[in-house]
């Protein structure tokens, strides 16, 4: 249950870790996962995650006690209230009251893929001790309806609520840091090495060829690129190969071994075993 809330510690009144109602997330590489849980009687939470947390409040109004990163508040959060605590910051809460608890863990990678995804390479998931983001919270309902019920709409819907709870934290809850970290791609660079792949999709990607779009050398450039994209140059090539495969397999305008030769994998077979990887699923099914 805990394998991706290692860092989170839990107890409700009488001591015990609270009731479970949904946890986990659906087959694929999502990078979000959830952890509903009732607390009776009084509720504690506190946790240094490597993974970022938003946390919401889903039942009645409460009042809880917040402290993340030496900051404190007291206040009342109503059902769909939430707090942010990025990754490696150290947060807690408390309430006398018996409440249900919606925890949403997303990967710092994911994060960082999205950002850049986005041209915002250098976004900072702000902290947030209490909030109201509807958007964001019917994600986040939709994401634990459907861990609760077994993922009834399949892993690609899933994947795909993830994937816009991800681009609202990145859109709603990100701020560019004062200045540029050394040792980070430019917003520049990056788009200038995406062209590049685009305009190469069905031929071999050396990731030297890309070092040297970014005027780095390869060795330097895959640590660079890896700490400010959130993947390697090759996952990042594989991402964008399938982001077009699966473009070109819903427009049914080719078969799938033609999508899969038009963006540079190796077959069908090849492209199959990334789909199902990456969302989850059949090949047939994306097209379907």
């Amino acid at each position: 249950m805990m394998t991706n809330f290692s860092g989170v510690r839990l107890a409700q009144q009488n001591g015990e870790l609270p009731t479970t109602l949904a946890a986990g997330s659906a087959p694929g590489e999502s990078g979000v996962s959830v952890l509903f849980l009732r607390f009776q009687g009084s509720a504690h939470l506190s946790a240094t995650e490597e993974q970022h947390v938003v946390g919401f409040q889903m039942s009645q109004r409460a009042r809880f006690d917040c402290r993340m990163a030496g900051r404190t508040l007291l206040h009342e959060m109503a059902a769909g209230g939430h707090a942010i605590c990025p990754a490696g910051i150290d947060s807690s809460a408390e309430t006398d009251a018996s409440v249900d608890i919606l925890l949403v863990a997303i990967q710092s990678s994911r994060l960082a893929l999205a950002a850049a995804e986005e041209a915002a390479l250098d976004a900072r998931l702000n902290e947030l001790l209490g909030g109201r983001d509807p958007v964001l919270f019917g994600f986040a309902r939709a994401l634990a309806s459907e861990s609760a019920d077994g993922y009834p709409n399949g892993p690609l819907f899933w994947n795909g609520v993830a994937d816009a709870f991800v681009r609202r934290l990145v859109s709603g809850h990100t701020s560019k840091t004062t200045c540029r970290a050394r040792g980070v791609l430019s917003k520049e660079i990056l788009q200038r090495i995406k062209e590049h792949v685009f305009a190469h999709l069905a031929e071999p990607i050396d990731v030297t060829k890309l070092a040297e779009i970014a005027d780095r050398s390869p060795f330097h450039f895959s640590r660079v690129f890896a700490r400010s994209v959130g993947a390697t140059p090759h996952r990042y090539v594989v991402h964008l190969r399938l982001q077009r495969a699966i473009e070109l397999v819903r427009e049914g305008q080719t078969s799938l071994a033609e999508a899969a030769a038009a963006t540079g994998f190796a077959d069908q077979s090849h492209l199959s075993r990334w789909v199902r990887r990456v969302h989850g699923v059949s090949l047939s099914q994306i097209a379907g």
